[in-house]
């Protein structure tokens, strides 16, 4: 079975220690997150399960097909239009160019672009646009792993459910594994089967939360009620320093 495997991971910048001892594995099927402060190492943790930084101590054993990395940023190519950006994976996976086209034009109808938008560059996108095509780029070549780097951090209300509403959809049909870092305590919780609370100073797995219930039957007062109930957690009250002074 695919899967994602960390053992014993550590990793130092320098001197600094960044991660400490890290250990979980994220099976086929399954939605997880890393939660925690800013500057804690979740990036750096994300990358090296995606392999875009080496490993130095430890083992990051991933056996999924295929994988996508969504980022915080859109990350667009200026000098390409809507559709050659999202079309850019496809092509490097050597498919036909016309097939690729038509699987961009696809999938940008479905992520919220019209037909006017195509030929667009993104300089003539909006934020929100840019953020449609780069969830589009990654979504288009069907990955098996999903990595995901805060990217619902920039974006307004409406149009971050409507992408959260999308990646649902796809885990409810099992189309799909993720892994994704936030600080959003409520993005976490709508989207995750397990949660990762990860420590600072150095990064490190001091508690898990699971959650049985499908993502697609999760309402708005499961939510409200799952985020009241975590934020009354020692660990996750000491860790995002939520004390009253």
């Amino acid at each position: 079975m695919e899967k994602l495997e960390i053992k014993k991971l550590n990793h130092h910048f320098g001197f600094t220690e960044i991660l400490r001892d890290i250990n979980f594995t994220l099976n086929k099927g399954q939605v997880l997150s890393v939660v925690g402060p800013s500057g804690g190492g979740k990036t750096t943790l994300l990358h090296l399960c995606a392999d875009l930084l080496d490993v130095e101590e430890g083992s990051v054993k991933n056996s999924f097909v295929s994988q996508s990395f969504a980022f915080q940023e859109d990350r667009l190519l200026p000098w390409k239009n809507v559709i050659d950006n999202i079309s850019l994976g496809l092509l490097a996976k050597k498919w036909d160019k016309k097939v690729a086209k038509k699987m961009a034009e696809e999938i940008a109808l479905k992520f919220g672009l019209e037909e006017d938008d195509f030929d667009k560059f993104p300089k003539d996108l909006s934020g929100g646009m840019k953020q449609r095509v780069s969830f589009a780029r990654a979504l288009v070549v069907k990955p098996s792993l999903l990595f995901l780097d805060e990217p619902f951090s920039a974006l307004d209300i409406g149009l971050k459910k409507e992408l959260q509403t999308i990646l649902i959809d796809m885990i409810a049909k099992k189309e799909i594994s993720i892994l994704f870092i936030t600080h959003d305590l409520m993005e976490a919780i709508r989207l995750s089967d397990e949660i990762l609370l990860l420590q600072t100073d150095p990064g490190r797995i001091i508690k898990k939360f699971q959650y049985t219930l499908p993502q697609n039957k999760r309402d708005d007062d499961f939510i409200y009620e799952q985020t009241a109930k975590i934020l009354q957690d020692k660990e996750v009250i000491s860790t995002f320093e939520l004390e009253l002074k």
